[in-house]
């Protein structure tokens, strides 16, 4: 409902628009611009925020660079990888928005809901096996190899067979760049060549559609992966940024014991300091075997020992019955108790 104006507040409105205090215009546009309704489009539909987003800008960031790296070994030429855009479509739309032929790696993510999506470009399909197969480098100077490849309508057995491995080494890392965040077991279902037949999902299914910029050689192509909403319902207050880096939060005693265990097996070095002597650079130069070098401190005074060039203990110089010398640790040298 309105609200309604007493009539005090009236006359205090129309005494001002005639003095000219007030603005009509202004006032009128500010109506105008509380009137306006925000348009929402139900085939693109938003769930997740913009502070999910940009924490799924953090982990695909990763997933390029691993992934670039791992092309740029697998191919030994360069490659680079871009997170190009990530943005929240329909299924539907994603279907419609890649080639009528293309490779699509269909996976599940155990314990994770919904099939996630590899979809390679057409034209990167045919470098890759060009280049897996010991082709040579396109835009090199051998005429034969300047030739352009055509986009085929099939791959042969072989080549889908080339082309799964690299699909697999791609789930590979994307296992990877989400250990921080949620632990899951990918497992490839199928590769297919038509976009059309894979019915895994409703058209009006919300994904998240990642979009990665492929620069090979002279060309640029392009990586879609297509994630379903129901695989982040689950995980949504780990995607928040706060959570990341929230210093008051109780450490994990699983996290803390393995961080023990692992620590336990690190080697360290310690050294008991016998003393120091101070000479000229002549008399270092004369000196010879059965030489006497007199140190600083006296063999009954207590050594300082040291870990990792830091000073830790204080001993007593010793020797065992084999032969062998020893210190005793006496105590912790002051400052040191943390």
């Amino acid at each position: 409902m309105d609200q309604v104006l007493s009539q005090q507040e009236i006359d205090a409105l129309l005494n001002a628009m005639s003095s000219g205090t007030l603005d009509e215009q202004k006032i009128e546009e500010e109506a105008q611009e509380a009137a306006k309704v925000k348009n929402y489009d139900f085939r693109r539909p938003t769930r997740l925020t913009k502070e999910y987003i940009n924490t799924l800008h953090m982990v695909f960031d990763d997933f390029a660079k691993l992934s670039g790296t791992l092309l740029a070994s697998q191919l030994r030429t360069s490659v680079n990888l871009k997170v190009a855009a990530i943005e929240q479509v329909s299924y539907d739309e994603f279907i419609h928005s890649i080639a009528r032929r293309t490779l699509i790696g269909l996976f599940h993510s155990d314990p994770m809901k919904g099939s996630q999506m590899i979809e390679i470009n057409p034209q990167l399909c045919n470098f890759l096996i060009e280049l897996l197969c010991g082709g040579q480098e396109i835009g090199s100077d051998d005429a034969n190899a300047k030739r352009n490849f055509e986009i085929r309508e099939n791959f042969t057995d072989i080549e889908l067979s080339i082309l799964e491995e690299v699909v697999t080494d791609l789930m590979g890392v994307y296992q990877q760049v989400w250990k921080d965040i949620v632990e899951f077991n990918p497992v490839l279902d199928t590769i297919d060549t038509n976009p059309q037949l894979l019915q895994t999902m409703s058209p009006n299914e919300p994904v998240v559609l990642v979009t990665f910029t492929v620069d090979l050689l002279d060309r640029s192509t392009f990586i879609n992966l297509c994630i379903p909403y129901i695989f982040f319902e689950g995980i949504l207050d780990k995607l928040s940024i706060r959570n990341w880096f929230d210093s008051s939060k109780d450490n994990d005693e699983d996290d803390s014991a393995e961080l023990k265990r692992n620590l336990n097996g690190v080697e360290m070095t310690i050294e008991a300091i016998l003393g120091g002597a101070k000479m000229d650079l002549a008399d270092f130069l004369n000196l010879e075997i059965g030489d006497v070098i007199k140190l600083d401190k006296k063999t009954s005074e207590p050594v300082e020992t040291y870990i990792g060039e830091q000073p830790f203990y204080t001993t007593k110089l010793g020797k065992l019955s084999n032969g062998q010398f020893a210190v005793e640790l006496i105590d912790k040298m002051e400052g040191e108790e943390d």
